[in-house]
C-alpha cells in the first residue's frame, strides 16, 4: 500500500475543482492510496480501517475471502472511509480515464460523509487515529489478561447492534438547547397533559398567531402570560420537564451494562469496561454507514455520472465508461442494487422538483395526460436533492419518495417464487407492480436492529424485553448472545420475545396441491440463561 503518484494526485485535484463548482463540499486535504486486490482482502474484514483493533474473526474472514478470490477473482475499484482527512483506496491497475470516474464517485461519498446529519457524531474527530489508540490499548491488555480480552470482545460484538445510536444523535442535537416555554406548551403540555382535541389545539395556535400579529415585539410574552394565568401549575411542570429532558428510557444495552453491571463494577474486572467502550464506539461510528447505503451510493453514483461525461479528460473513452458504468448502476430484475436505485431516485427527484411536481397541487391531479405534461418550471431540482442528501437516511428516502410514478417509469416489480413440483425447480414470477409492495420489499432489506427495553427484577436478574415489530429474532444467535450478556452482567439473564406458532397442515392435503398462505400467529416466549445453560418456555 502506497500513496498515489503525483500524476494521479493532479487528476484528483482537477476532479475536486470541478466537483466544487458543481456544489459539492469537502475538505481541502485528502489521502489516496494505491492497493492491490490482496490488500483489499486484508482490509475488508476491518471495514477498510487499517488501524482497527485485531480480532481472530478478522483472520478467519481473510482466509475465507482469499479462498473465494482464488475461485472467483474480482477487481474492486475503490473504497473510501470517513476519517479526518478522508482516506480512499484505489486498485493498482486502474487507467487514468477510469480514475477520473472513480475520483468523482469518491468525492460524492466524502461530500455525503461531511454533510449528512446522520454522520454528525463523526465530524469532530478522526476515527483512524482513535482506532489506532484503541488497537494499542487492546494489545496492551492482551499482554496482561490473555484470552479473556478476546472473550470480552466477542461477547460485546454479539450485541453491538443494540447501541443507542439515535439517542446519541439526539443528545448532540439538543446539547445546550433549552426547551422554551412555548415549545413545551404546544409540544408537551397541550398534547400529553391536557390531551386537547385537534380543534382545541388548532384554536390555541390561531390565538397565538393573532397575538403575535397584533403585537410582534411582545406578543409571545403576552401569550405565555395568559397561559400561566389559566394554568397555575404550568411553571412547575415546565421546570420539571426541562430537568428531565434527555432522560428518556435508554435502549443501549452495552452502555447499560457498563453503568449498572455488578460484575463489571468489581475492581478486578474494570479493565473490561475499556474494551466494551471500544466496541460500542466502533459500532456507533459504523451505524450511519449501514443506515444510508442506498442514499450514499446513489449520491456518489449520481455525481460520477453527472460530472464524468462533462469532463474533457475522458474523450475517446466513452464506450469503456458506458460498459463500466452499466456494471455498477444497472437495475437488476431480481434483487437490489443500491447504486442503481439511489442514483435513479435522485435523478427522478431532481426532475420532479424542476417541474414543480413535488407540490400538493400536482398530487391532486388525477388525469394522466395532465400529470405527464405538468411543468411549472420551478427549477429547484439541485437545491432539493442537496436537501435530501443532508437530512435523510435510507428508510426515510425510500418511504418518502418511491411512488407509483417512479415504479412505473423504471418498470420495477416485486418478485416471488414457487416450486415447480414436476421438474423440482423454483419458478420466479412477478408478484406485484404496486409501489406500496415495492417499498415493503425494500423495507425488509434495510438494516433494522431489534429494540430492547431493559429492567432489573427484585432478584437482580437482567430482563430484556424485545419490542416486537412483527419480525422474530434470529434464533441461532440467541444462545450465544445471552451467554455473553450473562457473563458481562454477572448473573441470570432473561429475554422476552415473540415467535411464530408452528403451522399444522390438515391430514390428507399433501401432494401437489397449492396451500394458500396462512396468517401467522405469534406466541410470547422467555429465554433464560443461568450458569451458561439456556431454557426456553412459553409465557
Amino acid at each position: 500500500m502506497e500513496l498515489v503518484s503525483q500524476h494521479a494526485k493532479r487528476i484528483m485535484e482537477g476532479c475536486k475543482e470541478r466537483a466544487r463548482e458543481a456544489g459539492l463540499t469537502f475538505p481541502e486535504q485528502s489521502l489516496e492510496y494505491i492497493v492491490t486486490n490482496r490488500d483489499f482482502l486484508q482490509l475488508s474484514p476491518k471495514n477498510m480501517i487499517p488501524t482497527l483493533y485485531d480480532f481472530w474473526v478478522q483472520d478467519v474472514e481473510v482466509l475465507r475471502d482469499q479462498g473465494q478470490y482464488e475461485l472467483y477473482p474480482n477487481n474492486p475499484y475503490e473504497t473510501v472511509i470517513n476519517t479526518r482527512p478522508p482516506i480512499s483506496f484505489y486498485n493498482d491497475n486502474n487507467p487514468d480515464w477510469l480514475n477520473v470516474m472513480i475520483f468523482y464517485h469518491v468525492l460524492g461519498h466524502i461530500d455525503f460523509f461531511h454533510n449528512n446529519l446522520f454522520f454528525r457524531h463523526t465530524w469532530e474527530y478522526d476515527f483512524a487515529g482513535k482506532a489506532l489508540a484503541d488497537k494499542r490499548l487492546i494489545a496492551k491488555l492482551r499482554s496482561e489478561k490473555g484470552r479473556w480480552v478476546d472473550y470480552v470482545i466477542e461477547f460485546a460484538r454479539s450485541i453491538d447492534n443494540l447501541v443507542g445510536y439515535f439517542d446519541h444523535l439526539a443528545a448532540l442535537s439538543t446539547e445546550g438547547d433549552r426547551m422554551s416555554p412555548l415549545d413545551y406548551y404546544f409540544d408537551v403540555f397541550l398534547q400529553d397533559r391536557e390531551k386537547k382535541s385537534v380543534a382545541a389545539y388548532v384554536a390555541e395556535i390561531e390565538r397565538y398567531n393573532k397575538m403575535v400579529r397584533e403585537s410582534p415585539e411582545d406578543g409571545e410574552g403576552h401569550f405565555i402570560d395568559s397561559v400561566r394565568k389559566k394554568y397555575a401549575e404550568f411553571d412547575s411542570l415546565y421546570d420539571k420537564a426541562v430537568k428531565e429532558r434527555g432522560k428518556a428510557v435508554r435502549r443501549d444495552l452495552l452502555q447499560y451494562l457498563m453503568e449498572h453491571s455488578p460484575f463489571l463494577a468489581r475492581e478486578e474486572n474494570r479493565w473490561m469496561l475499556t474494551v466494551i467502550e471500544v466496541i460500542r464506539a466502533t459500532s456507533l461510528y459504523f451505524q450511519p454507514q449501514i443506515r444510508t447505503k442506498i442514499l450514499n451510493e446513489g449520491w456518489a453514483s449520481y455525481w460520477h455520472d453527472h460530472l464524468f461525461l462533462r469532463d474533457d479528460r475522458i474523450r475517446g473513452h466513452e464506450v469503456e465508461y458506458a460498459v463500466v458504468n452499466a456494471k455498477v448502476t444497472s437495475m437488476p430484475r431480481v434483487g437490489l442494487n443500491p447504486y442503481a436505485l439511489g442514483m435513479r431516485l435522485f435523478e427522478y427527484l431532481e426532475e420532479q422538483a424542476d417541474k414543480g411536481k413535488l407540490s400538493f397541487a400536482y398530487r391532486r391531479i388525477a388525469d394522466q395526460h395532465r400529470r405527464r405534461t405538468y411543468d411549472t418550471a420551478a427549477s429547484q431540482g439541485k437545491e432539493f436533492i442537496f436537501s435530501v442528501r443532508e437530512n435523510f437516511c435510507d428508510s426515510m428516502f425510500v418511504n418518502s419518495f418511491i411512488d407509483q410514478e417512479f415504479v412505473d417509469r423504471y418498470r420495477l416489480f416485486v418478485v416471488d417464487r414457487r416450486l415447480d413440483k414436476e421438474r423440482m425447480v423454483w419458478q420466479y414470477y412477478v408478484k406485484s407492480r404496486k409501489a406500496a409492495d415495492y417499498k415493503a420489499m425494500l423495507a425488509e432489506s434495510l438494516y433494522h436492529p431489534p429494540a430492547i427495553n431493559i429492567v432489573v427484577d427484585d432478584d437482580n436478574a437482567l430482563i430484556l424485553n424485545h419490542v416486537f415489530e412483527g419480525k422474530p429474532l434470529y434464533r441461532d444467535y440467541i444462545d450465544g448472545a445471552l451467554m455473553g450478556i450473562e457473563f458481562l452482567w454477572g448473573g441470570k439473564t432473561c429475554l422476552y420475545t415473540h415467535e411464530p406458532e408452528p403451522v399444522k397442515r390438515e391430514a390428507g392435503k399433501g401432494g401437489r396441491e397449492e396451500h394458500p398462505p396462512q396468517e401467522i400467529s405469534w406466541r410470547r416466549v422467555r429465554y433464560t440463561m443461568k450458569d451458561r445453560k439456556m431454557t426456553r418456555v412459553q409465557v
